[in-house]
């Protein structure tokens, strides 16, 4: 499990670059601290909903010689969850995040490899996978529509589309107190805990201005998905889109 080695790219002013550059700077200052982080700042709860999703795909991924694909992977979570069931390809842009994540899958003895490449032009041939996924990294795309129109192309017929994103909570006063978090509480904490200025305070904007629940789903179908539905995660923090081909 290997991945080319990439400089990252020169530091600088995020408002002066494009949104991919902006993303992979970001990452590639958190990797650090990325999994830490996770963990700490959702109480533990974003590994339950990488669970959920491997477990809504386990029908389609322990189909004989099932394959998956797994894009802007990071450090491999949901690639190692996925694995469990069946082989899984991780694919991201952010070469520090890559090499924690080979570092850890190498512990392990899952059917796991994580490749270095862009989630709008794979290096992955029409119709290769049983499903692919992608979790946390829609928003971050330059284009989401020309994110899910690459996951069509590389799923199979009768394949499954998995999308693990955050989005809007559905109960009133819960959804009061969790904006109040997230918008005053988090950005400080985690800027302040991973060296970034900015990194968390891009999350809160990035994720206020991402499609809610409906639209998201509404948007996979006008791709070319069909069946598509979603479940919402610990009251709508997070949703999980499900859409077959």
């Amino acid at each position: 499990m290997r991945s080319k080695s990439v400089l990252a790219p020169e530091a600088g002013d995020p408002k002066d670059q494009g949104k991919a550059e902006q993303v992979r700077e970001m990452f590639a200052q958190i990797a650090p601290r990325y999994d830490f982080l996770n963990r700490a700042l959702s109480l533990g709860i974003d590994r339950r909903w990488r669970k959920r999703t491997a477990r809504k795909l386990a029908d389609v991924l322990t189909r004989p010689g099932a394959v998956a694909a797994d894009l802007c992977c990071g450090t491999g979570d949901l690639v190692s969850e996925i694995a469990m069931f069946a082989p899984c390809f991780g694919l991201d842009f952010c070469h520090p995040m890559l090499t924690l994540g080979i570092k850890k899958i190498s512990t392990t003895k899952l059917p796991a490899t994580l490749l270095e490449g862009d989630a709008l032009n794979t290096p992955f041939a029409d119709c290769s996978f049983d499903a692919v996924t992608i979790g946390f990294g829609l928003r971050n795309l330059e284009s989401p529509r020309r994110g899910l129109e690459e996951m069509y192309r590389i799923l199979k017929p009768g394949g499954r589309a998995a999308v693990l994103e955050f989005s809007k909570p559905v109960v009133p006063l819960f959804s009061q107190l969790f904006a109040f978090y997230f918008g005053r509480v988090l950005p400080p904490i985690g800027n302040a805990l991973s060296g970034s200025t900015f990194a968390y305070t891009y999350l809160h904007k990035s994720v206020n201005d991402f499609p809610d629940q409906a639209t998201l789903a509404a948007f996979m179908r006008s791709v070319g998905f069909f069946n598509v539905r979603y479940y919402n995660l610990s009251g709508g923090i997070a949703a999980l889109h499900l859409g077959d081909k």
